[in-house]
C-alpha cells in the first residue's frame, strides 16, 4: 500500500502541488502540463508484457531511459522548456521510487 501511495501520490498530488506552490497564477495549465507527464508511459505499450507490477521502468521502456531522462534534464534546463521538463521528470522520479520499493522488497 504504502509503495502504491508513494508511485502514484509523486504521479497525481506532487505535480498539483507544485502547480499550486511555484505557479499559482498559472496554477491549472501548469497542473495539466504536469498531469500529462504521464503520457511517456505510452512506451509500456511495446513491453511485453504490457505490465509487470514487478518490473523497473528506468532505462527498461525506451521513454524511460538514461538517454531520455537526460533530455528531460536538458529540457528542464531551459526556462521556455521547463514545466515540460519538470513534468517528466516527476513522472521519472515516481517511476524511481517504484524501482526502489521492487528492489527492497523481500
Amino acid at each position: 500500500m504504502i509503495r502504491f501511495l508513494a508511485h502514484y501520490g509523486i504521479h497525481f498530488i506532487v505535480p498539483i502541488l507544485i502547480a499550486f506552490w511555484f505557479y499559482r497564477g498559472d496554477f491549472k495549465k501548469v497542473s495539466i502540463i504536469l498531469l500529462l507527464g504521464i503520457i511517456i508511459d505510452i512506451d509500456h505499450l511495446w513491453a511485453t508484457p504490457l505490465f509487470d507490477a514487478n518490473r523497473c521502468s528506468i532505462n527498461f521502456h525506451p521513454l524511460h531511459t538514461y538517454f531520455a531522462i537526460l533530455i528531460y534534464l536538458l529540457l528542464f534546463s531551459w526556462k521556455k522548456t521547463r514545466i515540460f521538463g519538470l513534468a517528466l521528470l516527476l513522472h521519472i522520479l515516481a517511476d524511481s521510487v517504484d524501482c526502489l520499493f521492487i528492489h527492497f522488497q523481500g
